[in-house]
């Protein structure tokens, strides 16, 4: 028997850190898949800056370096690292957008600062800019860049986006970072200091059933294009299955982002997403 196929470094970086778009992207054809792993390792690559440097000082470096490899990338000279060299080749062969991998890096940038989104709307248009730009890279790999389409995937990164807020939510407080809108926050009696310092605040349940329902909402308009997508575009908008079946295992919780069931990381929505592949849909 044959040994199994050893992982590249990106698909192998995908599998461990970003294992929801790694099974999403085993429905793509088996020659766009590397180019996939590469835009959800370099994704990885910038979120984990501000969990691995001790000051905001040293995550702004890191990034920088990753905004000029990008250049470099571009005119096909990336340096010597893993994922700069398979991004290179996807920006070669599918002619990748820059500014949208340029809005991936100031949307981490932001995340180093010690920062609390006034309102619903702005928390909204940071889940876009930090999680819409893969899933528009995406369709440009799978060749499915239509406008329909990218309608489709503006909705589903919005809605990944808030979807993963709600689930790092207790892991992010307890290292000092809230993300919750401060006038939802004032609504519910609460400050960020406050949900910081306390283990699990009252009043949050409401505030991530509105984030839930924002999510929600997004994830509806997104399937409001389906009719006129192309079918290479399906696997790029397939998290939008997962972040159902994340926001619903959140509606079993009560909206409570701290409860267990809901913040111990478990993958979600595996079956369901089969099933939409088998329909067509996402």
């Amino acid at each position: 028997m044959d040994r199994p196929k050893r992982l590249s470094f990106c698909a192998e970086q995908a599998r461990r850190f970003d294992r929801d778009r790694f099974v999403c992207a085993l429905f793509a054809p088996a020659d766009r898949r590397e180019d996939l792993y590469a835009l959800y390792a370099f994704n990885h690559e910038l979120a984990k800056v501000r969990e691995t440097v001790s000051e905001p000082q040293l995550g702004r470096m890191r990034l920088q370096w990753w905004r000029e490899s990008l250049g470099a990338c571009s005119n096909g000279r990336p340096p010597a690292h893993p994922v700069a060299q398979a991004l290179a080749g996807a920006i070669g062969r599918h002619g990748l957008d820059l500014a949208q991998f340029e809005r991936m890096v100031a949307a981490r940038w932001r995340d180093l600062e010690e920062w609390t989104p006034p309102d619903l709307e702005a928390l909204a248009a940071h889940a876009e800019e930090s999680a819409a730009p893969p899933t528009l890279l995406a369709l440009r790999v799978l060749e499915a860049d239509t406008v329909p389409a990218r309608a489709a995937a503006r909705h589903v990164g919005i809605a990944w986006g808030l979807t993963g807020l709600l689930r790092a939510a207790a892991h992010d407080a307890a290292r000092g970072r809230v993300a919750f809108p401060a006038d939802l926050l004032a609504a519910a009696g609460l400050t960020a200091d406050e949900v910081r310092a306390r283990p699990r605040p009252g009043g949050l349940v409401r505030i991530a059933g509105q984030i839930a329902a924002r999510a929600g909402a997004h994830l509806a308009e997104a399937r409001t294009v389906a009719a006129d997508l192309p079918a290479a575009a399906r696997p790029a908008l397939l998290p939008a299955v997962l972040a159902d079946a994340y926001l619903a295992r959140l509606r079993r919780a009560g909206h409570d982002p701290w409860h267990r069931s809901f913040a111990d990381g478990r993958p979600a929505g595996r079956t369901r997403l089969l099933w939409r592949v088998l329909r067509g849909g996402y």
